[in-house]
């Protein structure tokens, strides 16, 4: 416990997760270059997208970081979340 009680103090925890984060689209990213298959890339980034805002809203509050930070990083995620919304519906038969 000792090792993970100053990662989530200091917000590290978050930018490890973000490397981890950032690696699974480089790894998916290649995948789909390379064969043609997978998640297409603006459906992928725009999912990834929203979940990785939300985490460096994390990151602001387990830092107590400024108000706004934390709203930009929030709006950040809506943006996101609605453009993968957008991607999601216009794939939707019928």
């Amino acid at each position: 416990m000792h090792l993970i009680e100053p990662l989530i103090d200091s917000g590290r925890i978050v930018d490890l997760m973000a490397l981890f984060v950032l690696l699974e689209v480089a790894a998916l990213l290649w995948w789909r270059r390379r064969t043609g298959r997978g998640i297409a890339t603006a459906p992928l980034l725009a999912n990834i997208g929203a979940g990785t805002c939300l985490m460096f809203a994390l990151r602001v509050a387990l830092t107590d970081g400024p108000a706004w930070a934390l709203a930009a990083w929030l709006i950040g995620s809506l943006v996101c979340h609605l453009a993968d919304l957008a991607l999601r519906w216009s794939r939707v038969p019928g």
